[in-house]
């Protein structure tokens, strides 16, 4: 049974370290252009030197997207791009045009390839005619089964890989390929600028009455007739081993630090325990489901993963995400042992109960003693984002730990 990697997205460079200190094998990146995240803060060229440079001093791996679906205006500042990734060198570029994967083979022919799920990866023989032209990993379209997926395996070389989303967001479209932004919006899902319509409130309208517009009730706050669960497979790790996966995906490039460290953590410990001991794995599953649970969703869907989903697969009264904690920042060493800083995320005060979070697993609640501000005033409370702050605790938190509080709390 192959051991999989986990694969996990970040949004920035603290996002990336923050991966990496969770659990994850890789992570996957977008830079400032061709990659379908264009409203990501997404990383420059300074930023992915040092997020490779220290994914690698762990032993991890950097993968960059470049998954648009390139129109001809895009292709010489493509080459370029690729130009310059060459030099710094991430382990792979995630790509689904077959116009900048020719580009990316000729001008970087030393990183390797990967196709993206935006390429429609549905059947072996397209997995056999990517790797014939020299990819080494294919992402499966989400409207795969795990049989489905299982028989790819059977018929493909067995040194190219298979990477499968397994958890986040789903899409409305057929792997991704969405016009409705364009549409409405004016912005090109496809070339990496999505509005997410599909999360939209909508109602009808009858086509001799313009303008009389009639709502389609599921609640008082109207109809969401496009809005997906989220994917979850945390209960299903055996199943995906089954299947002969390489790389479990989670899918949220526009996330936070907590929302990845979170997701990461869980997904490690899940499938590190069950490749010890499925026992192991089935005792543990309600420490997994609470934490999975415990950042933001929309509920949760095994997708096309055990056949086709039906209508309890979507959200029709609400698009708002459920979420348990608030992210107040990220620990970082402090002018002497019994401190932190944190660049403050979110408001908390003084005398608070919050919890930090570790890599290991552990939740440590811990009380607010004393906030200072960066010129040593005593504050009651913080309430301006991005402040550096200087913080002393009733329980030790490490550089790199995740601080968070629970809403009940807050």
């Amino acid at each position: 049974m192959r051991r999989p990697e986990l694969l996990v997205p970040a949004s920035s460079l603290e996002v990336l370290k923050t991966a990496v200190r969770f659990g994850a094998d890789a992570v996957y990146i977008g830079g400032e252009a061709y990659s379908l995240r264009a409203k990501a803060r997404n990383f420059s060229f300074e930023d992915m030197k040092e997020g490779i440079a220290f994914a690698h001093e762990a032993g991890k791996k950097v993968y960059v997207t470049a998954n648009i679906l390139a129109h001809n205006d895009d292709l010489a500042g493509a080459e370029e791009y690729f130009s310059v990734l060459g030099q710094i060198g991430p382990d792979a570029l995630i790509i689904s045009d077959p116009g900048m994967f020719m580009a990316a083979k000729r001008i970087c022919p030393d990183i390797d390839i990967h196709i993206s799920t935006q390429a429609n990866n549905v059947n072996y023989e397209t997995f056999r005619f990517w790797h014939q032209l020299g990819a080494k990993r294919v992402v499966t379209g989400r409207e795969l089964s795990l049989e489905e997926i299982a028989q790819i395996r059977a018929h493909i070389p067995d040194e190219l890989e298979i990477e499968t989303f397994v958890h986040g967001a789903m899409c409305i479209s057929y792997s991704g390929r969405c016009l409705l932004s364009n549409f409405l919006a004016g912005r090109d899902a496809n070339r990496g600028a999505c509005t997410h319509p599909c999360r939209w409130k909508y109602a009808l309208m009858e086509e001799t009455r313009p303008g009389e517009y009639m709502p389609v009730f599921e609640n008082e706050r109207g109809t969401f007739i496009f809005n997906s669960k989220d994917l979850c497979m945390i209960e299903h790790i055996p199943d995906l081993l089954g299947a002969g996966i390489d790389s479990y995906k989670i899918e949220g490039r526009m996330k936070n630090a907590l929302y990845v460290a979170t997701v990461a953590r869980t997904y490690r410990r899940a499938i590190d325990d069950c490749l010890a001991d499925r026992a192991l794995y089935e005792a543990n599953m309600d420490w997994y489901r609470a934490q999975i649970a415990s950042c933001t969703y929309r509920q949760f869907t095994t997708g096309f993963f055990y056949g086709k989903p039906d209508e309890t697969a979507q959200i029709y009264d609400s698009n708002t995400y459920i979420t348990g904690y608030t992210y107040l920042g990220i620990a970082a060493e402090g002018p002497d042992s019994d401190s932190i800083v944190i660049s403050q995320r979110n408001k908390f005060c003084r005398g608070d109960m919050i919890e930090i979070m570790k890599p290991d697993g552990r939740n440590i609640p811990a009380k607010v003693l004393s906030i200072t501000d960066e010129d040593g005033n005593d504050m009651e409370s913080a309430p301006h984002p991005q402040q550096k702050l200087i913080l002393r605790l009733d329980a030790k938190a490490d550089a790199g730990d995740i601080l968070r509080q629970p809403l009940d709390n807050a």
